[in-house]
């Protein structure tokens, strides 16, 4: 089993980047698992949106 972690600032940066990942037919997808974080730096709101996809 190996693991693919992923980190976007946008949501679509992130799910054009899973899709990248998974086009590759060659691997054996075992789950993926979502998270979404922000933080506040001098009143502006950051987020980060991640992936972690495990695969054969």
């Amino acid at each position: 089993m190996k693991v693919k972690v992923i980190d976007e600032s946008h949501e679509k940066d992130l799910e054009n980047s899973v899709n990248e990942f998974l086009s590759d037919t060659e691997k054996e997808i075992i789950d993926i698992k979502f998270q979404v974080a922000v933080s506040v730096d001098h009143e502006e709101q950051v987020y980060c949106f991640s992936a972690m996809i495990l695969y054969k």
